[in-house]
């Protein structure tokens, strides 16, 4: 191995590496702590 290839083994840009993956997870985030509050009854649908 030379000392090229164990410096980074990912090409670094500067945008996030799964954004849709990302967007998907906080909005599932956010519809689970919307179930919570229903069902806590702090929201009274």
């Amino acid at each position: 191995m030379t000392s090229q290839a164990t410096k980074d083994a990912t090409i670094k840009t500067g945008n996030p590496p799964y954004p849709y993956r990302t967007i998907i997870s906080l909005i599932l985030l956010a519809g689970n702590f919307l179930v919570a509050a229903i069902y806590f009854r702090i929201i009274n649908p």
